[in-house]
Order: C-alpha cells, then structure tokens, then sequence
C-alpha cells in the first residue's frame, strides 16, 4: 500500500511538471488541468472502491502555505526603483476600488434576494469572491510582457493583501462602529513595524548562518510568524510581501548605510539559492492544493444551475468594473482585463466564514465555478493577445 502511494504520488507530480513545462505553448492555466486530473483520481479512486480518508482537513494547510510561498516568490522577482512608482499606484488602485465596489454589489445583492440579512454578513460572503487571486494569476503571466508581468504581480498580491484585511475588518467588527476603522489603522501599522523588524532579522539571519542546513529555519521562521501575526487578525500578506521585497531589491538598498551591516554582496548570494528553493517548494504546495481541491469536487457542484447564474453575473460585474477602472487608469484592456482568476486564496476566505454568518447563495459550487470560468476567462485573454506573449528560450 505505501509503494502504490508513493509511485501515485510521484506520477501525479510529474504530471503536474509536464502542465507547467508545456503552459506557454498551450496557453492553459495549469489550475484548470490541476482541478480535472484531481477530479479524474476521485473517479478511478470511486470506481476501484478505494478507501481514502476524508482530506478535507490539508486544504487549509497547503492553502495557506501555498499562499505565502507563491506571494513571497512573486515579490522576490519584483525589482523596486523610481520608474515602477507609477506602475505600483496604479496597481494598487486597480486591486482595491473594483474589489470593494464589487464586493458592496454583492453585498447588497444578496440582502435583496435574502431578507433579514445584515450587510456585515453579506459582505463577510461577498469578500471571498472579489478577490484576485495570486496563485493562479502570478504562475499565468510569467511569460507575458515585463510590464504586463509586473502588474499582474503587484495586483494580485496587494489584491490578497487587501482582501484579508478587507475580510477581517467586516468579519471580526460591527460595521459602523467608530473604533472599528481606527483600529484597522493601527493594526496595519503595526504590521508593518513588525514586518520591516522581522525582515532585517531573517536577513541577518541568512547571511550568519553557516550550518548546511539554512533555509529551512528561514522557511519556518517565515511561516511561524505569519501565522502568529494570523492569530491576532494582522494583515500578514504584508510581512511576506515586504520581506521578498526586501531580498530581491539590495542592490537598491544599498543606498542605506546600516544596509553595510547586512553584507549584502554576500547575502545576494544567499537570496538567490533561497529564491531557487522557495519557487521548487511553491510548485510542490501549489500542486498539491489544486490536486486535492480537485480530488474533492463532486460533479454536480460543477453543474450546479441554481449557483451557475450567479458565478456567471459576478465573473460578468467583475469585468465590467474593472474595464471601467481600467479606462480611468489609462491602463491597455488587454489582456490584462481578463486576468481576474479566483483560486487559492478565495477557498481560503469561504473556508474561513463562520457558520453564523453563511447564506445561502454562497457554498462550495458557486467558488468552484468562479475558479474554474474565471480561470477559463484568463485562458481566452492571454490566448488571443500573441504578441504579448515573451516565449522563453529554453521552452
């Protein structure tokens, strides 16, 4: 029986690699062939009578280490200098305005059709679906134009960002309250104070340590206080996306003189074998994510007509408001406007509303068929937009 697991384990990953080697060529977003090969291991699993046991319990741990490698992977790769001050403005509105003006449509929207419902509650559901999602978004655009790439990383990762604090905000307090928003503030700063304190200390770390194990304890560090600053309802996307800012930018912080104290020479180095591990460590978790959220979809939720109308109108409100922000912006519509997948981090936020505050219209089908068309959207955007595409040379 553990052999059968291990040689299945290890096909399935290799599969898994074939997807992400031939995703230029094809265009595909490997999520969606993620989702089917999952779906197709619970159709051989059910038809051969296997007994599996119930795994619903690792979606939310490969969920939430899945996000905060693919997010930190993301921002190592982002260089910060003068000329992406724009890029990352624009970014930043283009993640926050169309999400929270979708999410008070959809708030407002189930109120309509839910009597009784309280628009903390509504909105508690609506959040999840607004979301752009990193994890899918980030892996997809590795091969579209600098620019483009660039954008699409700021954007998704402050879209998470500001999803999470968005979400804990409506969840946790009243809406209305007058110390509700100042204490959002603080949080933030705080927040903040602590990820630039614990990003100098990874750092030094890093670059002190000489035992040939290194970057696991880094990992793990990284991992212990993102879930620490978790528990007290802190915006903790902002420590990992600070700290990969951090790593990948020294040469552009040299600038500073207490930089010196960090060697970084030396620690750039080190930041690229770190860089090599967390995008091979991203892969396993991300595949894993996938294939298991896959393993769990049961056909009918995929078909599921009564949640199909509603995934449809809010892929179609989401694209409509943000073609809206994009003309404001002066941002090019394509393909950038279809790259609004939801993935990781939605499933994420479903899986964290509490069960007095679930409705109706929101389960576990109407999130599955938002990933799967929204998914399905990118796939089209980036297929007819070629000349966007920058094939690297070794595919």
């Amino acid at each position: 029986m553990t052999s059968t697991i291990i040689i299945t384990i290890c096909i399935l990953l290799l599969i898994a690699y074939l997807f992400d080697l031939t995703a230029p060529k094809t265009r595909i977003p490997s999520v969606i062939l993620l989702l089917l090969l999952g779906w197709i291991v619970r159709q051989i699993s059910t038809s051969l009578h296997l007994k599996i046991p119930d795994l619903s319990g690792l979606l939310p741990l490969f969920g939430t280490i899945g996000l905060i490698l693919i997010v930190l992977e993301g921002s190592l790769e982002l260089k910060l200098n003068r000329s992406v001050t724009s890029l990352i403005k624009k970014s930043s509105i283009v993640a926050l305005i169309p999400m929270v003006a979708l999410a008070f449509l959809l708030a407002y929207a189930f109120m309509y059709f839910q009597s009784g419902l309280s628009l903390r509650d509504a909105l508690a559901n609506a959040v999840p679906l607004c979301v752009i999602s990193s994890s899918i978004a980030i892996p997809s655009v590795k091969y579209l134009s600098s620019y483009n790439k660039e954008f699409i990383t700021y954007e998704s990762s402050l879209s998470d960002i500001f999803g999470v604090v968005f979400f804990n905000f409506v969840a946790l307090n009243e809406l209305g309250e007058v110390h509700s928003i100042p204490a959002s503030i603080i949080q933030l700063f705080m927040m903040i104070v602590v990820s630039f304190a614990a990003t100098i200390l990874l750092a030094f770390l890093m670059g002190k340590i000489d035992h040939q194990i290194k970057f696991v304890p880094i990992v793990l560090l990284v991992l212990l206080i993102y879930t620490i600053a978790k528990l007290y309802h802190l915006p903790s996307l902002i420590f990992i996306l600070i700290l990969g800012l951090f790593l990948g930018n020294l040469d552009e912080l040299k600038r500073f003189k207490w930089i010196n104290n960090l060697k970084p020479e030396e620690l750039k180095s080190e930041v690229i074998k770190f860089t090599d591990l967390i995008i091979e460590a991203t892969f396993l978790i991300r595949t894993a994510f996938f294939l298991l959220f896959g393993y769990m979809i049961e056909t009918s939720e995929i078909f599921n007509p009564d949640t199909l109308i509603w995934s449809v109108s809010i892929l179609a409100a989401a694209l409509l408001i943000r073609a809206i922000q994009f003309k404001i912006s002066g941002l090019k519509l394509f393909p950038m406007l279809f790259i609004i997948p939801r993935g990781l981090i939605n499933v994420l936020l479903f899986l964290s509303v509490v069960p007095a505050q679930q409705i109706q219209f929101v389960n576990k089908s109407l999130v599955l068929q938002l990933v799967i068309l929204s998914s399905l959207t990118m796939m089209l955007g980036i297929m007819f937009s070629k000349k966007d595409i920058e094939l690297p040379t070794n595919v």
